[in-house]
């Protein structure tokens, strides 16, 4: 039988259709030859002064952010993306290389009371880190996990998405010239269950970094699992936006749309869940139209534009099969006719709390309304899905901001806010959302081993 692998892939604008890039698709024996090529540099890498280390990333931060528009405006063509998100994911690449080349000189152990002794920790790189990263953020989560690898002493051998791997591929360039070792950061373009199986089962690759869908987080899970490998997984979510009578109910729905239209919804923590007290609902939905149709949607490239398409063709059937036409639409915004991949925003109303729609991730700019009665019931309708990634409360009350806030199973919580991700602070999930953290100032010890060493001080006897 035929392999039925390309061997390249095409890479499309997601607004116009237009073939921008042709990329060759990395063979299992390209991978083997890159790990082994990382095995190296990383040997070199880890021996280097660790003030050294600081300096060569903080001048790849420099040249990055040199190329934050050159990124930004090839974000917006491979990713469709508009070119105010865009110029912002170009400056978090930036951003998390200079908090990961802080972290280098700090990567302290413990000194550890014991009797008869010394007891001390190091933190020890991995050695090569295997990153997969998705189509809906490449640039950002690129950075994410290359960064504090490569600052705690390990190689990076990354496989960006088949749709969205220019980003990636230059980041590597910029490396390069800013610097780095050549082969301690590779990109490798390919399929995943071509170019990403072989990465992930490469035994000279110490942990897995995978960012994507819960139904192949498992696959690379239980692939990791036969050698013991290390691996973080960040998943899908159906995160809830719990809105309270007593709070700023206006507020609260002209910040919804964004919440779940960024990115035109392609996004794990797209709040898409809203959940809203009975007794303010109808004056919520009044709010919540006029604030989801005033979203401007069109060209990525137009500083105005706050909603682009979505990634592709496939993806756009994906929501299309979540949404049929007669579902029960309150609010149907507009989308460009015409060449793209467009699709308008909806929210729904009148589901049971257990229809697909609810609970299943749709990934796309769909949201869907439901009431509750009390706290309890908003907890209960919160935790009623199997994702656990992020949440949004509002409220005056700030002890039923603590109260729900611990109840909700979710790794990333908001009050009177949407705000999700931030360099500084952990990121990861709960339940079927994930395993491990990413971001934060642990960063960088997620990509070592704790080595402990007992020195004895007793008097040696002859």
């Amino acid at each position: 039988m035929p392999d039925q692998h390309p061997t390249e892939h095409l890479v499309l604008n997601p607004a116009t259709e237009e073939l921008i890039a042709t990329v060759p698709a990395t063979p299992p024996d390209e991978v083997d030859a890159a790990v082994a090529r990382a095995v190296r540099a990383q040997v070199r890498w880890a021996a280097t002064a660790p003030a050294d280390r600081a300096r060569l990333l903080r001048r790849f931060a420099a040249v990055v952010d040199q190329h934050r528009e050159e990124l930004a405006e090839l974000e917006v063509r491979e990713a469709g993306h508009p070119i105010g998100n865009a110029r912002w994911e170009a400056g978090n690449v930036r951003d998390l290389l200079e908090y990961a080349a802080g972290g280098v000189e700090r990567l302290n152990g413990a000194q550890i009371p014991v009797p008869a002794g010394l007891n001390v920790t190091f933190h020890e790189p991995l050695g090569v880190v295997g990153v997969i990263v998705p189509w809906n953020f490449p640039m950002p989560i690129a950075g994410w996990a290359t960064a504090p690898a490569l600052a705690a002493g390990n190689a990076v051998v990354l496989k960006p998405a088949e749709t969205t791997p220019l980003t990636a591929l230059r980041l590597a360039q910029l490396a390069l010239e800013s610097g780095l070792p050549e082969h301690l950061f590779q990109v490798l373009p390919g399929a995943g269950p071509v170019a990403g199986a072989a990465l992930v089962d490469h035994p000279d690759v110490a942990k897995i970094v995978f960012t994507g869908s819960t139904t192949v987080g498992k696959q690379v899970m239980a692939r990791c699992a036969g050698q013991v490998k290390r691996v973080t997984l960040e998943l899908g979510g159906k995160s809830p936006n719990i809105v309270f009578a007593d709070a700023d109910v206006e507020v609260a729905a002209l910040a919804a749309p964004m919440a779940f239209l960024d990115n035109t919804g392609q996004d794990c923590c797209a709040r898409t869940r809203i959940l809203v007290q009975r007794s303010v609902y109808e004056r919520f939905m009044e709010l919540l139209e006029p604030a989801v149709l005033g979203v401007t949607v069109g060209d990525p490239a137009d500083p105005a534009t706050a909603v682009g398409p979505l990634i592709s063709a496939a993806q756009r059937e994906r929501v299309r099969s979540h949404v049929p036409e007669d579902a029960p639409a309150a609010i149907r915004g507009e989308a460009p006719s015409g060449k793209g991949f467009w699709y308008p925003a909806t929210v729904l109303t009148g589901l049971a709390p257990d229809a697909p729609e609810v609970t299943e991730e749709i990934f796309g700019p769909v949201a869907v309304v439901l009431p509750f009665e009390d706290e309890a019931d908003a907890v209960r309708l919160a935790n009623a899905t199997s994702y656990g990634l992020a949440g949004s409360l509002w409220t005056r009350d700030v002890g039923r901001a603590i109260r729900v806030s611990r109840a909700v199973a979710a790794g990333n919580l908001s009050v009177n806010s949407h705000s999700s991700v931030r360099y500084w602070t952990p990121f990861g999930g709960f339940k079927g959302s994930g395993l491990g953290r990413e971001l934060g100032p642990d960063a960088l010890t997620a990509f070592t081993e704790t080595k402990n060493v007992f020195i004895s001080t007793e008097e040696s006897r002859p």
